[in-house]
């Protein structure tokens, strides 16, 4: 009874100065933080958050000894705003927490400093998360912070109760066992109630035993080797340029999966076979074409693919034309009634760095591949490079992504630098050292 009462007591100057906090972190996201303004998942995750560990630090406090403040797992917080939206903004609510669960504590700033330590661990732990176990080294490096944080505190106030310093310890250790639980149990439920994408699930999609990828890999071979090397020219390109690189790779993988409802009215997987493209028209070709993006968002439904990567499935055509088949419809039709919207795709355009970069070695990719021209010639590749990417900004494809007139440049450098590795000229070994090797070989 008396902790429920606890639970239930207003402290309002506590209440007012959360409020003055809230205000506080509120100005820093509207004027610094755009991103995560704009969008309201991001926003009431942090909310959350916040409000889970307030919530359990006033558990906590109910218990009478100095020690439980120790318990309090403030990291969780840091931790998952990390893997979610960005270091900046959890270093900031980190800060924004200390001073609540202090607030909570009675103004105890032991409260705050041991909330702030244990966040602030838990930020760097995680900043270049690779996979989920990760989440539990964070913990345990949290763990060993307070604890080492515990002792310096005990030696500077020269104390000699050591069952409460075993104690303390013993929170501290308990701490980063509760964080490590938490994040790594919460982390899946709130990319999917949030519709957030963290480093952790690309790095699991990214992995070539996903079903899609399996599937494309037998049922659209050509569509894979596509894939694969969009992936490693727009993964190379975005880290060139700032851009998510990790999320790039991963749009690059799936851009293309819509293929694999009809895997032989594309290019790449016909190998010189029959095109069924010779006994339909124009228009129902086109309209195959056009379809990929729409079959690709399905199967993105169907296996649960993260939003980020579904806007990367749509945006990778923008509303580019399908030039093959509108050129093909006008030589064919007589009375000059061919729409050239029938001919585009339904976009929208890219909307991201991400898309676009993709977009861009999507073109590059396909289009370098058809040509018969000499590719071991560096200038020659940046040259064919250079003008399918002013043929997209001149169609005002790339308008709504953010990407600048450097970036366009450091991007086709880039494109350059992979394509050339792929492409070089190799050796050729004289018939008399081919000899030799077999030869030897035999012995």
């Amino acid at each position: 009874a008396n902790v429920l009462e606890s639970l239930g007591t207003v402290n309002f100057p506590v209440l007012i100065f959360s409020f003055i906090f809230f205000f506080l972190l509120g100005y820093y996201i509207k004027h610094y933080e755009d991103e995560v303004w704009e969008n309201i998942n991001k926003l009431i995750l942090i909310e959350s958050l916040i409000i889970l560990v307030i919530l359990l630090a006033k558990i906590i406090s109910v218990f009478q000894p100095a020690y439980m403040v120790y318990l309090v797992p403030a990291a969780i917080a840091s931790i998952l705003i990390t893997v979610l939206i960005n270091t900046e903004i959890a270093l900031v609510v980190t800060v924004f927490i200390s001073f609540l669960t202090a607030l909570v504590f009675s103004n105890l700033y032991i409260a705050a400093a041991a909330a702030f330590v244990g966040g602030l661990v838990g930020i760097i732990s995680v900043s270049n998360v690779d996979q989920r176990s990760d989440l539990i080294r964070a913990g345990f490096n949290v763990s060993i912070s307070l604890v080492i944080f515990i002792a310096g505190l005990t030696l500077m106030e020269f104390t000699n109760n050591w069952v409460e310093l075993l104690w303390s310890v013993a929170m501290g250790v308990l701490n980063g066992i509760f964080v490590a639980i938490l994040a790594n149990g919460l982390l899946p439920y709130l990319e999917n109630i949030f519709d957030l994408t963290s480093s952790v699930k690309l790095l699991e999609l990214s992995n070539p035993s996903h079903p899609l990828l399996k599937r494309l890999l037998v049922e659209a071979p050509g569509t894979y080797h596509h894939s694969i090397i969009v992936g490693n020219l727009a993964e190379n390109a975005a880290d060139r340029i700032g851009a998510d690189s990790l999320l790039t790779r991963v749009g690059a993988y799936f851009h293309d999966i819509g293929k694999l409802k009809r895997p032989y009215f594309f290019s790449d997987n016909q190998f010189g076979g029959e095109n069924p493209h010779d006994k339909t028209s124009p228009n129902l070709s086109a309209l195959i074409i056009k379809a990929h993006v729409k079959d690709g968002l399905e199967m993105a439904d169907k296996y649960n693919l993260p939003r980020a990567v579904k806007d990367i499935i749509q945006q990778h055509q923008g509303t580019g034309l399908i030039s093959f088949f509108y050129k093909q419809a006008i030589e064919k039709n007589k009375h000059g009634d061919i729409k050239e919207s029938d001919f585009r795709y339904d976009g929208p355009k890219p909307q991201s760095r991400e898309a676009a970069i993709i977009m861009l070695a999507d073109i590059t990719e396909a289009a370098l591949r058809s040509k018969n021209f000499n590719k071991n010639n560096h200038d020659r590749i940046e040259g064919f490079v250079r003008g399918l990417v002013k043929d997209k900004l001149i169609e005002n494809q790339l308008d709504q992504s953010n990407l600048t007139l450097s970036d366009l440049d450091t991007i086709v450098k880039s494109f350059v630098k992979v394509l050339t590795g792929i492409y070089h000229q190799r050796i050729e070994y004289p018939d008399k050292l081919l000899q030799e090797m077999k030869g030897g070989n035999n012995k």
